[in-house]
């Protein structure tokens, strides 16, 4: 089966934006391009029709975790003064590790067949499938869960409550 288009159109974007976190010299652009990184290889879920997949990766990291990083950066003073100094020989480690990383990433797909999405008609995680085991299968567990979540949050209220003497 061939990879289609979008697929190299966004692999090609994903590798761009991955390197452009390494190599771009200010965090808060690096932030950005981990973003845009996390958005693209969110967009594969789309190309394997698992849109919830899609969803939770877009809420969780794009929307959380890389804000989260995104603010503490801006917090941070990062100038001059506070960077260690980078001295030839840390640049040299790096790249050969870095270069050590890329043949074994190599060896590692050299045994795959196919690096391309399924066909459209498979079905893996449509939030219909999932709303079908969730609420068939595994129903009482999903019950059990819920309220005990929702006790832990009552228990948490309760306890950062100030007492009123």
């Amino acid at each position: 089966m061939e990879p289609s288009l979008p697929f190299y159109i966004l692999a090609t974007l994903s590798v761009f934006s991955a390197l452009m976190v390494v190599l771009s010299r200010k965090p808060v652009h690096s932030v950005l391009y981990l973003i845009f990184c996390f958005f693209t290889i969110g967009c594969h879920y789309l190309l394997l029709n698992a849109q919830f997949l899609f969803a939770v990766h877009i809420i969780v990291y794009t929307g959380a975790i890389m804000v989260l990083f995104l603010f503490s950066i801006m917090f941070i003073n990062m100038n001059k003064e506070s960077e260690p100094h980078k001295n030839t020989l840390i640049k040299i480690a790096a790249g050969v590790l870095a270069g050590l990383l890329f043949l074994v990433l190599l060896e590692a797909t050299k045994g795959a067949e196919t690096l391309g999405p399924p066909s459209p008609n498979e079905s893996y995680s449509t939030v219909a499938n999932l709303g079908k085991v969730l609420y068939g299968q595994y129903l009482l567990p999903f019950e059990i869960i819920s309220i005990m979540l929702l006790s832990a949050m009552v228990g948490a209220v309760m306890l950062g409550k100030k007492s009123v003497d």
